[in-house]
């Protein structure tokens, strides 16, 4: 498909893509953008993503469609795509340093870890989501969005991650097959195809050894409350590594209520952080934790995923 922009806002060209007929002819085959950029939001938005603007309103245009239509995303959700979840996850890249590793735990349909990725081609972001259906999405954004160069969907728990690293870190893990594929990649839903894309996410099983290090961030959006995401999340940072957990009005209960139990799964105080202030209104909501030592890892039957569906 051949992307091109048509009028947007105050009659500028508008980030999102729109199919053109071959042949050379410049009108339309499709209708508008279903979720275009709202006006008010335009200056947000260059300021967040730069020049890769449109490839976030590629990514808002798979929510919107395929996204809705899995159910990864809530219908109702469509029209604040860009307000409440792009832009949202976007200002969080700010407290991410450069080049920074970064793993997103319970990523669902990808946020805020595609928008990261977006907004931070220097990134190295790694997507764990244990359900199928949201995996081989996350996959199949992946490669229609060109991404997979900084990308990495892996399908498992935050859990089993923690403890495939520490194996492999202990050197007591052996894979077998090494003259196979690096990974084995899960069937992709045949019912509601991306645009492009045919691969799948990683197995755990078969994840390369790379990925099988401490992150310098991991990140969470709407996935649990704040005791049981730093025993899931905090493993897989590195000491001196952070956990961003993107939370809303009730942050500063849940840092009150979990902070003792924070320190006992080896993390310093929780700090509530404004992310975006003067970009986005209202800023983003952030629990900043520091993994400081090793704690009790997470119990048998926890889990990486999100609760409640993939809109927050």
């Amino acid at each position: 498909m051949t992307y091109r922009s048509v009028s947007g806002p105050g009659g500028e060209p508008p980030p999102g893509p729109s199919a053109v007929r071959a042949g050379g002819d410049s009108s339309p085959a499709v209708p508008p953008p279903a979720v275009p950029l709202p006006a008010e939001l335009a200056e947000p938005a260059r300021t967040l993503f730069a020049e890769r603007l449109p490839l976030a309103a590629a990514y808002a245009e798979l929510l919107a469609g395929p996204g809705v239509l899995r159910g990864l995303i809530g219908p109702r959700e469509t029209p604040r795509i860009w307000d409440r979840h792009l832009l949202n996850c976007a200002a969080v890249a700010e407290l991410l340093p450069v080049g920074a590793s970064v793993v997103d735990v319970g990523s669902g349909a990808g946020l805020p870890g595609i928008v990261l990725a977006i907004a931070r081609p220097d990134l190295a972001v790694t997507l764990v989501e244990p359900l199928a259906r949201r995996a081989v999405f996350l996959a199949e954004v992946v490669t229609a969005l060109d991404l997979a160069d900084t990308v990495t969907v892996v399908r498992a728990r935050a859990e089993e991650l923690a403890a495939s690293r520490r194996e492999s870190a202990a050197g007591r893990r052996r894979r077998a097959g090494r003259s196979g594929p690096s990974s084995r990649p899960l069937p992709v839903d045949p019912d509601v195809p991306l645009p492009v894309g045919t691969g799948g996410p990683v197995d755990l099983a078969n994840l390369p050894a790379e990925l099988r290090v401490p992150a310098d961030v991991v990140t969470a959006r709407a996935v649990a409350p704040l005791d049981r995401l730093a025993g899931w999340c905090l493993p897989l940072a590195v000491p001196g590594g952070r956990l961003l957990a993107l939370k809303g009005a009730s942050a500063a209960e849940e840092v009150a209520e979990h902070a003792e139990t924070v320190r006992r799964l080896g993390g310093s105080a929780p700090v509530v952080r404004q992310a975006g202030l003067g970009v986005v209104d209202p800023p983003t909501t952030v629990v900043e934790v520091v993994r400081e030592r090793a704690g009790r890892p997470a119990g048998p039957g926890a889990s990486g995923g999100r609760r409640g569906g993939a809109a927050r």
